[in-house]
């Protein structure tokens, strides 16, 4: 099997960037389907296909409904074609996105992909999580291409809620534990191949990028100013993370985060990143990490305000049977569970989400202490 490095065309990342983005737009083409979430259209999307008009462009703008789900692509799809759009863009967070890319593949079109936050690892790669409409993991979709464009404006996640920048270091916290599992089992990648060397340095980079400018660059999103930490950090989250996972491979961490979408109440209410950040402390688990590799991700996840616990998941009383439907899942065939170094049952899963959650809080419990 080959060793294959996947990445988008041109990625393009600075301050102010969205409204100096005609040049690399107009490379695409002319007839553009901008498709934006509502929080994204009153944050800056109106204002942005203002800029896209006022530019000359054709614009069809579409409001995201919610869910990366067939359904929506469908509906999408159907716009577009009526609308003989050439560029679809995605405003907005990963569902945006990834539906957006999923668009593109359907009608044949280029893609342009504006993250509106820094809080998942989605713009960069060829492929789209699917769920279905309740909302529960259904599959991926996997392209010939990554996108045309990945433009980051950093002024939008300086000025977001510092939770979606941290939710996105957890999310890119995953990619290097991923990472070097998968090349520990010669497994698959994202790409299904072989992961090439600069994959597996990229995801390293990354990690070291969050623990040496993660925590500094949080408390500039929370006193809403985009310093360099902040630069690095979006970098880390978006595009080292974004190849990183791709060209080096998922394992457990990701398959956990879709294991818990079979769950349903506050949990609900939990990030993307914030629950892959849980995963990767149980995949740290299930590869009985030593205390000090593990203690060096609990602490940092503590200092970003990401979930360690089932308590702080919004799930205190999850019962076993609960968490042997989310092992199940994350344990499903087409799902990464089976790219790590070593067999793993739904019960290993399960004892291992309960010791994450166990020395969690006894950790915790030490440091108020």
């Amino acid at each position: 099997m080959a060793n294959v490095f996947g990445s988008p065309s041109s990625y393009v990342q600075g301050k102010n960037i969205l409204f100096d983005s005609k040049s690399y737009i107009q490379k695409l083409g002319q007839r553009l389907v901008v498709l934006a979430g509502p929080n994204a259209l009153k944050v800056v999307g109106n204002r942005y296909i203002k800029y896209l008009k006022d530019n000359g462009f054709d614009v069809q703008p579409v409001t995201f409904q919610g869910e990366s789900s067939d359904r929506e692509i469908k509906r999408v799809v159907k716009i577009g074609k009526d609308f003989k759009a050439d560029v679809i863009v995605g405003l907005g967070g990963g569902k945006t996105l990834d539906t957006a890319k999923a668009i593109a593949d359907k009608l044949k079109i280029k893609v342009a992909i504006l993250p509106s936050l820094a809080s998942t690892d989605a713009p960069c790669s060829r492929l789209s999580v699917i769920y279905h409409d309740d909302g529960s993991f259904s599959n991926y979709l996997f392209y010939n291409q990554n996108p045309n464009l990945v433009l980051v404006d950093t002024k939008l996640p300086a000025e977001a809620p510092a939770r979606f920048l941290a939710s996105g270091m957890g999310d890119a916290l995953a990619t290097n534990v991923e990472a070097q599992a998968v090349a520990k089992h010669d497994g698959n990648t994202m790409l299904n191949a072989k992961q090439t060397l600069v994959g597996n340095a990229i995801a390293q980079k990354c990690q070291e990028t969050l623990f040496k400018y993660g925590k500094e660059a949080l408390v500039s999103v929370e006193n809403k100013v985009d310093s360099k930490a902040l630069d690095r950090v979006v970098e880390a989250n978006t595009l080292m993370s974004g190849l990183g996972f791709e060209s080096g491979g998922l394992a457990a961490a990701h398959a956990l985060y879709n294991g818990m979408t079979v769950l349903h109440g506050d949990v609900d209410t939990m990030m993307h990143g914030e629950k892959v950040a849980f995963g990767t402390l149980t995949q740290l688990f299930l590869e009985g990490a030593d205390k000090a590799r593990l203690e060096k991700f609990l602490k940092f996840d503590l200092e970003l305000g990401l979930p360690t616990t089932f308590k702080d998941l919004k799930m205190p009383n999850v019962t076993d049977e609960e968490l042997r439907k989310v092992a199940h899942a994350a344990n499903a065939s087409n799902d990464t569970m089976k790219q790590m170094p070593f067999e793993i049952s739904d019960d290993d899963i399960v004892q291992a989400m309960k010791a994450a959650n166990a020395y969690s809080t006894d950790y915790k419990k030490r440091m108020a202490n």
